[in-house]
């Protein structure tokens, strides 16, 4: 009887042990860089066509009309007294309207540029960023499975941004979240060369403040915004042709 368990225990053992290293390559394939070239030959990771593009900044303050999209890029930031932050293209809030700067990646002609410094209060941010659609709504971008831009940071500049993604669950439009704003998204640290940056929806987080979903809806997005939120920082960030990744089929 010994004799006959015995291979059985050691079958277990081998399947115990698969199932582990199953798990780890699971848990690797979470564990992205959106600089590295294998990201981008994910299939949620490869390039759309040309309907996929979300900004290439050709168009003044506007997002590409393409899919059913059509929106604005705006700069956004802490408006509590004492914040102390600042923020070119002048907010909207502030009667400004945004602008893109001359130059971009791949010798394109423009593309999206904030610059300014952050406060010291308790709570300070500034950003970028754009909407789907206009007036604001959620967009469905179900078809899709990310986004790419390429990005860089200008000489004086914190290399750290994050990018944000907000969807229904994290958008006080969406109605659903009792304490908003902690959109899912990515922490970069950029250089002072255009790098191309490649961000699966699956892979991207929460922050670690606020209520947690079960991952980002990509059905009900708003749109896309880069954020600085690094005290008494001085930021001067660039962006340009931000696309949508891993179309159907």
């Amino acid at each position: 009887m010994i004799r006959l368990l015995r291979p059985l225990v050691r079958h277990g053992f081998w399947l115990s042990a698969l199932a582990l290293l199953a798990g780890s390559l699971g848990a690797c394939r979470d564990k992205i860089d959106p600089k590295d070239p294998a990201t981008r030959a994910r299939p949620e990771g490869r390039a759309c066509p040309a309907t996929g593009m979300i900004s290439d900044g050709e168009s003044q303050n506007k997002t590409n009309f393409l899919e059913g999209r059509g929106g604005y890029w705006y700069t956004f930031l802490d408006t509590k007294e004492g914040g102390g932050s600042d923020i070119w293209p002048t907010s909207g809030g502030l009667g400004g309207t945004f602008e893109m700067s001359d130059g971009g990646a791949n010798g394109t002609h423009h593309h999206a540029r904030m610059k300014g410094s952050v406060g010291s209060a308790d709570i300070v941010f500034a950003g970028m960023g754009m909407n789907f659609v206009d007036p604001k709504g959620a967009y469905d971008a179900s078809r899709y499975r990310g986004i790419s831009f390429w990005a860089k940071k200008n000489p004086g500049s914190t290399p750290n941004v994050r990018v944000k993604v907000p969807d229904v669950q994290t958008d006080p439009q969406g109605k659903l979240c009792s304490q908003c704003f902690n959109d899912h998204g990515w922490d970069l640290a950029l250089s002072e060369q255009w790098e191309l940056y490649t961000l699966p929806f699956e892979a991207m987080k929460q922050e670690d403040w606020g209520p947690k979903d079960g991952g980002i809806d990509p059905s009900h997005l708003y749109g896309i915004q880069f954020q600085v939120k690094e005290k008494g920082a001085t930021f001067d960030i660039s962006v340009d042709e931000i696309q949508f990744t891993g179309c159907e089929g």
